[in-house]
């Protein structure tokens, strides 16, 4: 038995995902890798939530629509013209390129905060998966509205879920993207058939003639669930830019974007965030308000789909969970070189899955999504700086590599610094980010010429 353990061990470590070095040509994908990869992961069992929040505080339905928008334009043109150009040019990891820039102490630091707050947002998902199904199999104590959960079943389909996820994050990045194309088709069609179906619970006539007044006064009425905070345009159209904000400002996604040929890839992002974080986020609004805004993802699911509504948001969560967890796993291998990448997922995953069995993270979910974003940015500010702005102004690049500096403090005085002026800023907590990156990638600038 140890000898096939030691063999599937060994296995394993054959599934080169180039964590250390820059992609070789052979590995480059095409455009229709990145199209099913980004379709998949946000269309996703947090749509659920997402969408139902925006119904609950009480967005007005012009607000919601206009702002999701343009707030999804801005996002799919920061991954192109930001995330993406410094991948291909670099053929690198964040993880691995923050090594040559900020040393690696400033990487072990970045890496083990990046893969913490990964690991807990791929728990949110699987939370809302094992949700689903513990509705559909009558389990009692569906722990959404809970700190800590209720009932040992839920549990228990957790943990399963959590497996499953991990397993299929551990194979990598072409496995990712082959599986998110055969099931991101089918969950997109699931909520917008869904929605469809719950339109007459609402009131919607069969011709449709009074869609706009049924959906502008009884799902998106302007008038907020008391006790939660009011939103309109602005609030939708910055949360919308901003809910990945880690991923394309932050720079993350120069994990998949390193596999890509040409730069402009970034707009497949538009594949995932538009049928998602549109239309996905209104479908879900309508569901919520079908069951009496009630925040129970399978409720929501079941009553207007039935049992396929239900296997929808659990692999609604798979396809997300599952990159997400593929991210940790390079940010924190990055921190132990001595240990494979399929090594380090497993064990973010065993930390995921002990996370998605405590549901308190949905008590908070848009503020933690905002604060997720607003911790890893000034990072992605101090990238960019290093890679286009020095070189123009003659200083060199690459403390970390070039000097041998094991921690590069002027980056991490800038990110600490950066995160302390966020947190006094007289804004709401959805704007800080942008002034924030600002002064990060100019306080970085600063420092590192006069230190020139």
């Amino acid at each position: 038995m140890a000898g096939k353990f030691a063999d599937l061990a060994a296995r394993m470590d054959q599934l080169n995902e180039f964590d250390r070095e820059p992609i070789a040509d052979s590995h480059l994908q095409g455009a229709g890798r990145f199209a099913g990869l980004f379709a998949g992961e946000h269309v996703a069992a947090t749509e659920f939530v997402i969408g139902a929040f925006f119904v609950i505080h009480g967005v007005a339905a012009e607000d919601l629509i206009y702002g999701l928008l343009l707030g999804n334009l801005l996002a799919v043109l920061s991954w192109t013209l930001v995330c993406a150009p410094i991948a291909i040019r670099t053929r690198l990891t964040l993880y691995w390129y923050l090594r040559k820039i900020g040393g690696p102490g400033f990487m072990m630091i970045y890496n083990v905060a990046n893969a913490a707050l990964y690991c807990i947002l791929a728990g949110a998902m699987i939370s809302v998966s094992a949700t689903a199904l513990a509705d559909l199999i009558g389990l009692p104590g569906t722990p959404l509205g809970s700190i800590l959960p209720t009932s040992a079943g839920w549990v228990a389909i957790a943990i399963a879920l959590g497996t499953a996820f991990t397993l299929m994050a551990i194979l990598g990045f072409e496995a990712l993207s082959k599986f998110a194309g055969i099931c991101s088709p089918w969950m997109f069609v699931v909520f917008v058939a869904g929605a469809v179906a719950t339109l007459p619970k609402l009131g919607v006539s069969a011709d449709l003639s009074n869609l706009w007044e049924i959906l502008s006064t009884k799902v998106w009425n302007g008038q907020a669930t008391p006790g939660q905070e009011q939103y309109g345009f602005w609030q939708i159209t910055f949360f919308a830019w901003f809910c990945n904000l880690a991923m394309h400002i932050g720079l993350s996604d120069m994990a998949l974007f390193r596999f890509a040929k040409r730069p402009w890839y970034g707009v497949f992002t538009a594949t995932g965030v538009y049928p998602g974080h549109f239309l996905a986020w209104l479908c879900s609004g309508v569901m919520v308000a079908a069951v009496g805004r009630e925040m129970t993802p399978g409720k929501m699911a079941y009553e207007a789909l039935g049992v396929a509504g239900v296997f929808a948001v659990m692999l609604a969560g798979w396809t997300t969970a599952n990159p997400t967890l593929y991210r940790a796993g390079l940010a924190i291998q990055s921190v132990t070189p001595n240990w494979p990448r399929w090594k380090i997922t497993l064990w973010c995953g065993a930390v995921t899955t002990a996370l998605a069995c405590l549901p308190v993270f949905f008590l908070k979910l848009l503020d933690y999504v905002a604060l997720y974003g607003l911790i890893l940015m000034p990072v992605g500010a101090i990238v960019f700086a290093e890679h286009w702005i020095l070189p123009r102004l003659g200083v060199d690049k690459y403390l970390g590599e070039t000097k041998k500096v094991f921690l590069n403090w002027r980056a991490l005085a800038v990110w600490f610094g950066t995160l302390a002026i966020a947190w006094v800023l007289p804004m709401h907590l959805f704007y800080r980010w942008l002034p924030c990156w600002f002064i990060a990638a100019g306080a970085y600038t600063l420092l590192r010429r006069m230190g020139k």
